[in-house]
């Protein structure tokens, strides 16, 4: 059987019933005030986590990542050119036009 979840109003109410035991039975809230930091010397720079510089560490893989962006995409199947045939104007003797022709190059 499959439990229901709760809605967001259930977990609202259950989780200010919490908040309220907790104050009831002594407990009590420390009130930070606004800006205070957690660093201890918060006026200096931020320090960073990690040791190292990134670009240094990586290993290049372009003919891997080549590999993988060949694969996304199959090649498309070639097909053979066939040449498209076009219009040829055919002169009588005098450079008049008598009649149009299909005609393959």
């Amino acid at each position: 059987m499959i439990k229901p979840t709760k809605t967001r109003r259930q977990l609202h109410q259950e989780l200010e019933e919490q908040i309220r035991q907790y104050l009831d039975n002594g407990g009590h809230v420390n009130e930070v005030p606004r800006g205070l930091s957690g660093r201890m010397d918060a006026s200096g720079p931020l320090v960073a986590l990690f040791e190292g510089v990134s670009h240094e560490d990586r290993t290049p893989l372009p003919d891997v990542v080549a590999a993988i962006e060949a694969r996304k995409k199959p090649a498309p199947l070639l097909k053979p050119k066939r040449p498209k045939p076009r219009k040829k104007v055919i002169l009588d003797d005098f450079g008049q036009p008598l009649r149009w022709e299909w005609v393959e190059e």
